[in-house]
């Protein structure tokens, strides 16, 4: 190994951004064409803000979205864990800047779709609204979506979490939280990691239970939706209610 081979190269990557006219750095491109005007790769490299050693921060970045298919919701899926294995001399203050930075992303999608949509009137609309709790998750959740009487979301209220083929489901929980917040109906979510989207028996037996637990407190359940990573399911919307 050449040291002077490697200071060279050392020197060519930090030049990268340095050489770059104003136009072509990302902060100055996001300043004067906004911020949608920046590939993902500029989007990282800002969140990163620094390279590695011998590496700069969009030689860095582009690599990370080239080891996930150049698709942000591979990278998404990664642990923090799973990135300070996977790329050696990041530490976990520049994977968990990252990976809050995706989350708020996430979130932030989910809640422009609760002001679009004030009102649940569809599945479609049901899912856009809850299926951030879901991206990413290796095991199952059990959700429940509290509405009002006009269909407006009341709360969002996880009521179990298990392994990767079921979840505990303790019915006395939705209802407390729905009499809790006054709940004039309710759609019901959790998902399946394998990706198959076909309810089980014991998925339509617990829809049952609940759908007969609601009509005692005066709750209408409208929907159960099984959630997989880019699709649903809906009770509803197969006649299955």
């Amino acid at each position: 190994m050449n040291p002077q081979h490697d200071e060279k190269n050392e020197l060519v990557r930090e030049r990268l951004i340095r050489e770059m006219s104003s136009d072509e750095r990302p902060r100055e491109k996001a300043v004067k064409d906004g911020i949608k005007s920046l590939s993902d790769t500029e989007l990282m490299a800002i969140i990163f803000s620094t390279g590695l050693k011998g590496k700069s921060v969009i030689e860095l970045s582009r690599e990370i979205l080239e080891d996930n298919d150049r698709h942000l919701s591979n990278v998404a899926k990664l642990s923090v864990a799973e990135m300070l294995k996977r790329y050696k001399g990041i530490g976990p203050a520049k994977a968990i800047t990252l990976l809050a930075a995706l989350e708020l992303g996430s979130r932030s999608a989910a809640d422009a779709a609760k002001i679009e949509h004030p009102t649940v009137a569809s599945s479609k609309i049901a899912y856009s609204l809850m299926k951030h709790h879901f991206e990413r998750l290796d095991h199952e959740e059990f959700w429940v979506l509290l509405l009002s009487q006009a269909g407006k979301p009341i709360r969002e209220v996880k009521i179990g979490q298990g392994g990767i083929t079921g979840t505990a489901v303790d019915i006395k929980l939705i209802m407390r939280a729905a009499i809790e917040h006054l709940a004039s109906a309710m759609i019901l979510f959790h998902n399946h990691p394998s990706g198959n989207l076909k309810p089980s028996h014991q998925d339509d037996a617990l829809t049952q239970k609940i759908k007969d637990a609601a009509k005692l407190i005066d709750t209408r359940v409208h929907d159960h939706i099984i959630v997989t990573d880019g699709s649903f399911y809906s009770y509803n919307d197969e006649g299955r209610l």
